[in-house]
């Protein structure tokens, strides 16, 4: 897939669904994302499977907003519409080729088998902690 540029109203149908989604967050004045952005280009050409995509901040700031974006370069990758990375900085392209190998080897299955624990607890635990206030 070719890097694309996409907007807060492009974003859910883009991260969502199957494959691997990366997301670089930038600004024009931003000499860290300047610097990043032929790392991020070149790792697009390399991995044609995956979806690279940028949202320029000062076009998208309600989208920045509402993901929190606070620093920018932040980069986040999705796979299978989970939300898998998350962090802001430059990644040099030795530890970017590093994440996407990371990412690829995920066992979705079990990572989702965990989240759906994680959120069977919690709510568990609210229930509980609301009861107690009874």
């Amino acid at each position: 897939m070719a890097l694309t540029t996409i907007t807060g109203k492009e974003f859910n149908s883009t991260v969502r669904g199957e494959g691997i989604t990366l997301v670089d967050f930038w600004a024009s004045w931003c000499g860290p994302c300047m610097r990043f952005a032929p790392v991020f280009e070149k790792a697009a050409e390399a991995n044609p499977d995956i979806a690279f995509v940028k949202v320029n901040t000062e076009e998208e700031p309600e989208l920045a907003g509402a993901l929190g974006i606070s620093s920018i370069p932040t980069l986040m990758a999705f796979r299978d519409d989970v939300l898998v990375y998350r962090e802001a900085g430059a990644l040099p392209a030795k530890a970017l080729e590093a994440l996407i190998a990371q990412v690829r080897d995920l066992d979705m299955d079990a990572l989702k088998a965990e989240i759906a624990k994680e959120r069977t607890e919690g709510r568990a635990g609210q229930d509980a902690a609301g009861s107690e206030r009874a």
